[in-house]
C-alpha cells in the first residue's frame, strides 16, 4: 500500500470530491445565509455575522467531543474506509437537501449546515488517518500536498461551474436565489459522485483487533465504543510524556484557529462589512482556490529545501500581516480585497498541507486514525474560539474589524510555540509509544 500510485490517486481524489462542498460552505452558503435566509433586522436579536460565527463555533464544539473516539474505534476495528464512506455520503446527502432551504428558514438552514459540516469533518478524520499508511517519511509531505492540491483544483472547477450557472440563471429560467440554492445542493452530488470514484481505488489497511474484556451480551459496537473512550483518555494521559508532540499540538491549536476562522468568516465579512457583492465574493473564492493549489505545491517544494517546520513558520508571519491588512480594507473596493485574497490562497495551501504532513510524520503509525482524530479534534476545538471571539466583537462593538484584527494573536502565539518544537526528537520519540490492547 505504501507509495502505491493507484491508492495515492484515489486518496487524493477524495479531497477533490469534498472540495465542491468546502468552497460552497466557505463562500456561497455564508453569503446566501446573510442575504437571503436571515432577515435584514436579524434573527432573535442576532445579526447574520454574529449568528454565523456562533454556528461555526457550535459545530466545532460537537466535533471536539466525538472525533477522537471515532478515530480510536477506527484504529481497533480496521474500518477507516468504512467510516469514511458513511460520513462522506451522509454529509453529501444533507448538503444536497440544502437546495430546499429558502427565505426565512433559519432553523432549517442551521440544521442542514451543521449536519453536512459534521459529515465533512468526521469523514476527514478517517481520510487523514490513512495518510501514514500509504506513505513513508520521505513521501508524506508530497502526498499530503498532492491531496490539498487536488482539493483546491476541484473546488475551483466546481465553483467556476456554479458561477456560470448562477450568472446565466435567468436565461435558463431560474431566479438568482434559486440558482444559488441549486449550486449549494449540487455540491452534495459532486461530493457523493467523486467520492464513489475515489473509494473504488482505496482499500482498508491493517487488521481488526478484538476488544478485550467484553462484557456478557455486549455487542462489538459497544465494545469498540468503550475501547474508543478508554483509548482516547489513555492517549491524553500519555501525551504528557511526549513533550515535542504535545508542544506541536498546542502550537497547532493556536495558529489553525486563526486559519479556520479566516476561512469561515471571510465571505460574510466581505459581504456585510466591506459591502462587496456576492458575485465578486464568489469570483474571489475562485481565485483563492487556484492560488491555494499553487501555494500547496510551492510550499511542498519549499519544505523539501528548508523543512516543513520552517516553511510553516514563514506562512504564519505572512498570516499575521494579512489580518492587519484586512482590518484596513476600504469599503466597496474590490481590488484591494482581491490582492489580499491571492496572498491568503498561497499561505492557506502551504499551512494546511505541511501541518498535516508534519503531524503525520511525528505520530505513532499503529494509532494513526486515533491521532488524526486528535488532529481533527484539536482543529475543531481551536476553531471554537476564533469564530466566537469574532462574533462577540461584532455583537458588542457593532463592527467586525476589531474582531478580524484580534485573530492575529493566534498566529503570533502559534509562531512562538512552533519555533520551540524539535522535529527530530519528536520523530524519534514515536517509536517509544505503546498502544493498549483494551
Amino acid at each position: 500500500m505504501r507509495n502505491d500510485q493507484r491508492t495515492i490517486f484515489g486518496w487524493a481524489m477524495y479531497d477533490w470530491a469534498n472540495s465542491g462542498y468546502v468552497v460552497i460552505a466557505a463562500g456561497i452558503i455564508p453569503a446566501y445565509f446573510a442575504s437571503v435566509i436571515v432577515p435584514e433586522e436579524g434573527w432573535m436579536g442576532f445579526s447574520a455575522e454574529s449568528l454565523w460565527g456562533y454556528m461555526v463555533g457550535l459545530i466545532s464544539l460537537g466535533m471536539f467531543l466525538i472525533t477522537p473516539v471515532l478515530g480510536a474505534i477506527a484504529d481497533y476495528s480496521a474500518r477507516r474506509l468504512m467510516f469514511l464512506r458513511v460520513f462522506a455520503f451522509g454529509g453529501a446527502l444533507f448538503v444536497t437537501c440544502f437546495a430546499f432551504v429558502s427565505t426565512g428558514d433559519v432553523l432549517l438552514a442551521i440544521f442542514m449546515f451543521l449536519m453536512s459540516h459534521f459529515g465533512l469533518a468526521a469523514s476527514n478524520v478517517f481520510y487523514d488517518g490513512m495518510l501514514p499508511n500509504i506513505s513513508t517519511d520521505d513521501t508524506i509531505d508530497g502526498i499530503s500536498s498532492k491531496g490539498y492540491a487536488y482539493g483546491y483544483v476541484g473546488s475551483g472547477v466546481y465553483l467556476l461551474l456554479a458561477l456560470v450557472f448562477i450568472f446565466y440563471s435567468e436565461n435558463l429560467g431560474f431566479g438568482e436565489d434559486q440558482a444559488a440554492r441549486l449550486a449549494i445542493g449540487g455540491s452534495g452530488l459532486w461530493w457523493a459522485g467523486f467520492a464513489w470514484y475515489a473509494f473504488r481505488r482505496m482499500r482498508e489497511v491493517g487488521e481488526a483487533r478484538e476488544p478485550l474484556g467484553t462484557g456478557a451480551g455486549e455487542s462489538r459496537l459497544l465494545a469498540y465504543m468503550r475501547l474508543g473512550f478508554s483509548s482516547t483518555w489513555g492517549t491524553c494521559r500519555r501525551l504528557s510524556g511526549h513533550k515535542q508532540l504535545l508542544l506541536f499540538i498546542v502550537a497547532y491549536m493556536f495558529y489553525i484557529d486563526g486559519v479556520q476562522t479566516v476561512i469561515s468568516i471571510s465571505a460574510i465579512y466581505a459581504a456585510e462589512t466591506l459591502e462587496i457583492s456576492t458575485t465578486f465574493i464568489a469570483f474571489l473564492l475562485l481565485v483563492v482556490q487556484f492560488t491555494a493549489f499553487l501555494g500547496a505545491l510551492m510550499f511542498g517544494r519549499l519544505s523539501d529545501r528548508i523543512g516543513p517546520k520552517r516553511s510553516v513558520l514563514i506562512a504564519l508571519v505572512v498570516w499575521s500581516f494579512v489580518l492587519v491588512a484586512a482590518y484596513f480594507l476600504p469599503v466597496g473596493q474590490n481590488y484591494p480585497l482581491l490582492a489580499l485574497g491571492v496572498v491568503i490562497g498561497v499561505v492557506m495551501g502551504g499551512t494546511q498541507a505541511l501541518s498535516r504532513s508534519l503531524y503525520g510524520s511525528i505520530i505513532p503509525e499503529e494509532a494513526s486514525a486515533e491521532f488524526f482524530g486528535f488532529f481533527s479534534v484539536f482543529t475543531k476545538f481551536s476553531a471554537i474560539w476564533g469564530p466566537i471571539i469574532f462574533a462577540t466583537f461584532r455583537q458588542v462593538t457593532g463592527s467586525s474589524r476589531p474582531g478580524v484584527l484580534s485573530l492575529a494573536v493566534f498566529f503570533v502565539v502559534g509562531f512562538v510555540l512552533l519555533s520551540l518544537v524539535d522535529v527530530d526528537k519528536a520523530r524519534a520519540a514515536r517509536t517509544e509509544w505503546s498502544t493498549p490492547s483494551s
